[in-house]
C-alpha cells in the first residue's frame, strides 16, 4: 500500500484483512506520517521514499521495493504523489487509487476545496486503476457525498473519507473475487 497521511484508509484495510483473506505485505510512505505507527502496530514492515528533485531516481526506488515484494494489487490510499512511468509499467491493472471526488470532477490535490468552490450540491468519492494522468485512469467505483450548507474542508473530507474507507474494502473484495477487473485500459464487470 501506498500512503501520505494519518492512515485511515490504510487502518481499514489492515481491519479487514482478515475477512478479505489478504496478507499487506507493505506500506510505501512518502513522509514520515502516522500511518507508519500502524504499519509498525501492525506488524507490516514499511518503506520511507522521500521525494527528492530527482522524480525518476524517486520512481525508480518505488519499483525496486515493489519488484521485490511483488504484490498482487497496490493500493494507493491517500497517497499524495503521482507514479512515474517505471511504477506503472511494470505494474498496469494492479494498482488502484482512492480519490476525494466523483471523476471526472475535481481531479488533483484539492478535490476537498475545489468542489466547495464551486459550490455544487455533491461529490463523493471515486476508486480508480492508476494510470499516467492525473486521478485519469478508469473508474471502478464511486459513492456520491451530499454537501451540507455549513460543511467546510475539513467537516466534507471528513464525510468523503468515511464513505472511502467502506468503497475501498468492497472494490478490493470484487477485484480479489475477479467482479471487477482490468482490461486493456478498461473496467470489466461481471
Amino acid at each position: 500500500m501506498l500512503a501520505s497521511g494519518t492512515g485511515s484508509l490504510f487502518k481499514a484495510l489492515v481491519q479487514s484483512q482478515d475477512s478479505l483473506g489478504v496478507d499487506i505485505v507493505a506500506l510505501i510512505v512518502d513522509a514520515p506520517v502516522p500511518a507508519t505507527d500502524i504499519a509498525q502496530a501492525s506488524g507490516i514492515p514499511s518503506y520511507l521514499v522521500e521525494v527528492a528533485s530527482n522524480r525518476t531516481e524517486w520512481d525508480f526506488q518505488i519499483r525496486e521495493i515493489l519488484d521485490e515484494l511483488q504484490p498482487d494489487l497496490i493500493i494507493s490510499a491517500g497517497f499524495m504523489r503521482v507514479l512515474g512511468p517505471q511504477v506503472l509499467a511494470g505494474f498496469e491493472g494492479r494498482i488502484i487509487n482512492t480519490h476525494p471526488a466523483l471523476l471526472p470532477a475535481f481531479p488533483g490535490a484539492h478535490a476537498v476545496r475545489d468542489a466547495l468552490a464551486a459550490g455544487v450540491q455533491e461529490t463523493g468519492a471515486t476508486v480508480h486503476y492508476v494510470d499516467a494522468g492525473v486521478d485519469t485512469g478508469p473508474v471502478i467505483a464511486q459513492t456520491v457525498v451530499s454537501i451540507d450548507p455549513d460543511d467546510d474542508e475539513e467537516s466534507l473530507h471528513e464525510r468523503i473519507k468515511s464513505a472511502e474507507r467502506v468503497m475501498i474494502i468492497d472494490v478490493v473484495r470484487d477485484i480479489l473475487t475477479g467482479k471487477v477487473r482490468y482490461d486493456n485500459g478498461r473496467v470489466v464487470t461481471s
